[in-house]
C-alpha cells in the first residue's frame, strides 16, 4: 500500500472516530508523520497507533492527536503553549492551526530532534525551551491555549492554569495512575475555572525535574 492510501485510510478512520474539524484532518494530512517515526516502525507511520520514540517516550496515536487538537476549539490567530515537545509531531499539527506554538521539553535529546523536524520542515512558528513544563512559560503568559501531552496527577498544575487567559482552554490528561486518565478541557471564565471530562486516554507522566546530567547520578 502507498503512503497515500495509507494516509487515506487514516484519515477515514479519524472521521469515523469522531474528528469532525475539517482545519484539524487537513492539518494532520500536511504534516509528514513519518519524518518523526523512527526508522524500524516506518512501515506504521500512518498507522493509527502510538510508537515509541527515543528515552521511553512515545509518539502519541494520531486519533488521540487529532481529537485532542480538537478540543482546543483553536483559531487562527491564537498562540499555543504546549508541554511536553517529545518527538515534535504534536506541535507540527498545531502550527499548521494557530499564529504560534510554544512547546516545552524536559528531555534535551528529544528537544534537539524535534527542532531539526521542524527546520527541515521550514515551521517557523514553532518556539522551543527546554525545561520543567509543569511551570509553564511565565514570559509569554498569559496562554489562550494550552495543551499537555503528558499524564498530570488528579489536577492540573497550578502554574499552568495561572498562565490561562480569561477565555483559554487548556486540555489535559489527568487522573489517579496509568489506567485512570481521562483527557479534560478546562475553559478559565470571569469567575475561575470549569472543567469537562471527555474520553479516557493513557499517557507517559507528567514530570517536573529535568534528569540529572550524565555522570551525576
Amino acid at each position: 500500500m502507498t503512503v497515500d492510501a495509507r494516509k487515506i485510510r487514516l484519515l477515514m478512520a479519524l472521521r469515523r472516530n469522531g474528528v469532525t474539524d475539517t482545519r484539524v484532518l487537513a492539518a494532520i494530512e500536511r504534516v509528514p508523520r513519518e519524518l518523526f517515526v523512527p526508522d524500524p516502525f516506518q512501515d506504521q507511520a500512518w498507522e493509527d497507533t502510538a510508537l515509541p520514540i527515543e528515552l521511553g517516550q512515545t509518539i502519541s496515536q494520531p486519533l488521540v492527536v487529532a481529537l485532542m487538537t480538537q478540543a482546543l476549539e483553536l483559531e487562527e490567530r491564537q498562540a499555543v503553549l504546549e508541554v511536553g515537545t517529545g518527538s515534535g509531531y504534536q506541535a507540527a499539527v498545531l502550527s499548521r492551526l494557530c499564529r504560534r506554538v510554544y512547546t516545552v521539553e524536559r528531555l534535551l535529546p528529544l528537544l534537539a530532534e524535534a527542532e531539526k523536524r521542524f527546520r527541515a520542515l521550514r515551521l517557523d512558528n514553532i518556539t522551543t525551551r527546554h525545561g520543567d513544563g509543569t511551570k509553564g512559560w511565565p514570559e509569554r503568559a498569559p496562554f489562550e491555549r494550552i495543551l499537555v501531552t503528558a499524564a498530570g496527577g488528579p489536577e492540573a498544575p497550578k502554574d499552568l492554569t495561572d498562565q490561562l487567559a480569561v477565555g483559554g482552554v487548556m486540555v489535559i490528561p489527568l487522573g489517579d495512575g496509568y489506567r485512570g486518565q481521562r483527557v479534560v478541557r478546562i475553559r478559565r471564565t470571569e469567575t475561575g475555572l470549569t472543567r469537562e471530562d471527555l474520553w479516557p486516554v493513557r499517557f507517559v507522566p507528567l514530570l517536573s525535574d529535568p534528569p540529572s546530567p550524565p555522570g551525576t547520578e
